[in-house]
């Protein structure tokens, strides 16, 4: 199998026309042409996991995150104040013969991730946040019942299968009846979540106004941070490569922990 080959195969479980319209997916850099030797899997299409894959004997980096949305300026082999880190990311990527395929808002659309995010803390998607009224639909999120669970206890669970500390909207003794998962950035979709009745709504990442505003309204916020919240999809990926015929021994991962740290007083206010 080629690279081309291997991106056809991969957009054909994941398909392009799932992806948001801003997005980059697919193929960013590399040449179609090429055998495929080894895969590695990884969050992030940085210039640090392009090395590492070359040291590891990949020719091809698959990710969640594009290496860009929108291409740089110049491709330059340094990052610094005026040259952006995926410029030197895809400058490393052509001298080390890797080529970079992500998987980004079409693989958020799935129902891979859809049932995954609930399911690390015990419970099971019913639908899609984005279809909340139409379970066969595929689409951003996931709603998922609670049956009482309060919302410490679903802070708790998520801060052990996601190895972070929550930052949480809300009280902590509400008892939830419904969740809404979304891994990433929460944007504008909170609405959709009071829409389809949560009571809660896990997410990477949320502006302050949006999360003031949420909790307000009658739905508790919990934040992992963005790269905590999709860390997770290294799994689909990895799952979606062996489905498309490349053999175990030919996949290696790079796992990365929190990439940011927490100074906490060890309270709650």
């Amino acid at each position: 199998m080629n690279v081309g080959e291997l991106e056809e195969r991969l957009l054909r479980l994941f398909p392009r026309t799932d992806a948001e319209n801003w997005d980059h997916v697919g193929l960013s850099v590399g040449d179609p042409d090429a055998p495929v030797a080894r895969v590695v899997v990884a969050l992030d299409a940085s210039e640090e996991n392009v090395r590492e894959a070359a040291e590891l004997g990949a020719n091809v980096l698959l990710t969640h995150h594009p290496v860009y949305i929108k291409a740089p300026a110049a491709f330059t082999p340094r990052s610094d104040a005026a040259h952006t880190a995926p410029a030197a990311t895809v400058y490393a990527a052509v001298k080390l013969g890797v080529s970079i395929i992500s998987l980004h808002t079409n693989l958020d659309r799935s129902l891979d991730a859809r049932r995954l995010l609930p399911s690390l803390t015990g419970l099971t998607a019913i639908s899609s946040l984005e279809h909340a009224e139409e379970p066969e639909r595929t689409g951003l999120g996931a709603i998922a019942e609670a049956d009482g669970l309060d919302l410490q206890t679903l802070a708790a669970r998520c801060a052990a299968v996601f190895g972070t500390d929550p930052r949480i909207w809300g009280n902590p003794n509400l008892a939830l009846q419904r969740v809404a998962f979304l891994g990433g950035s929460l944007g504008d979709l909170g609405e959709l979540a009071l829409a389809a009745g949560a009571d809660a709504i896990v997410c990477g990442e949320a502006g302050y106004h949006v999360c003031q505003d949420l909790s307000l309204r009658g739905c508790s916020v919990i934040l992992l941070g963005h790269d905590r919240s999709e860390e997770v999809f290294v799994n689909i990926l990895k799952d979606a490569l062996a489905r498309t015929g490349v053999s175990g021994d030919c996949i290696a991962t790079i796992e990365h922990p929190m990439q940011w740290w927490t100074l906490t007083r060890g309270d709650r206010s």
